[in-house]
């Protein structure tokens, strides 16, 4: 990963169990436009810069790989190297949640907790 994305937040996601009709409520709210995502049998959502098309942020169903994530917005930050900040994340007193998993790209998430309970994605992008 190049240095410039450490500490950077690179993606937002939210992971609920109805995205069809929450996307709809944040292209409402929002603005944004909302792009459909085939997922094999069901569809998640890119949320779009209405003028741009830029992909600003996805909401997806709490389905497959995404079963078990919380009902909140889940900032992905960007890390040098995904396996020794998953060991900081213990020996600090955080948790790890789940295996790593491949962003399709050539990088890797893992969703992790702090100590007061709050959520983070961690994501090393290989693919620059």
């Amino acid at each position: 990963m190049s240095k410039k994305n450490i500490g950077k937040v690179g993606w937002m996601d939210l992971t609920i169990d109805d995205a069809d009709s929450v996307s709809k409520f944040y292209s409402d709210v929002v603005g944004w436009d909302i792009q459909s995502f085939d997922m094999g049998g069901y569809n998640d959502y890119c949320m779009n810069h209405p003028e741009t098309g830029d992909t600003q942020a996805g909401v997806c169903h709490a389905r497959g790989g995404n079963t078990g994530l919380p009902a909140q917005w889940l900032i992905y930050v960007g890390v040098e190297n995904l396996d020794k900040s998953l060991e900081a994340v213990a020996a600090n007193g955080g948790k790890v949640h789940g295996e790593k998993r491949s962003d399709g790209k050539g990088g890797h998430f893992c969703l992790i907790q702090d100590p007061a309970g709050a959520y983070m994605m961690l994501w090393e992008n290989n693919a620059e």
